[in-house]
């Protein structure tokens, strides 16, 4: 089994598109938590959005350090079928750390909502004021990010 990092962004961006969530790993008082989450890309920034209460939300006032993990795959291969060592799981994975900033503003909020469904449809959407005003919404600006993709074949002169 071979890893192999990734780092041009546009290939990057391609596995974030294909992805329809995220896992939100944060901290407080050295106590771990990851949720599961939708998601949207706004170009170096990942859009997250939540009710505006609760672990998370408190959790993200107290300590914005956020990272977040995408996993694309999970194709199970082998090269023995007897042989456990040969076995791997073809996959790639983003990673991105950054601090969570919440967005009060309604006019931004709005923008950020529309672009959010961008991730998951190509319709036009609407939002209600009210539905603006009470859900929790926070970027994540991109200050480190990683991808690899694993379980690759390693490449040989002979299987190219």
């Amino acid at each position: 089994m071979r890893t192999h990092f990734i780092t041009n962004r546009n290939e990057i961006d391609a596995i974030l598109k294909k992805c329809k969530t995220c896992y939100v790993g944060m901290s407080i008082d050295d106590e771990p938590y990851v949720l599961p989450m939708n998601f949207a890309i706004d170009g170096d920034r990942v859009i997250l959005h939540s009710a505006q209460h609760g672990r998370m939300w408190e959790t993200i006032k107290k300590n914005p350090k956020v990272c977040i993990n995408w996993t694309l795959g999970e194709e199970l291969a082998w090269q023995d079928v007897q042989v456990g060592c040969s076995y791997r799981v073809k996959s790639k994975s983003v990673n991105i750390e950054g601090t969570a900033e919440i967005i009060e503003d309604d006019v931004e909020k709005e923008r950020l909502f529309k672009q959010f469904m961008t991730q998951y449809s190509d319709l036009p959407f609407k939002f209600s004021a009210p539905a603006i005003r009470n859900v929790g919404v926070f970027i994540v600006p991109i200050t480190k990010i990683t991808a690899k993709e694993f379980g690759a074949k390693a490449v040989t002169p002979w299987n190219r």
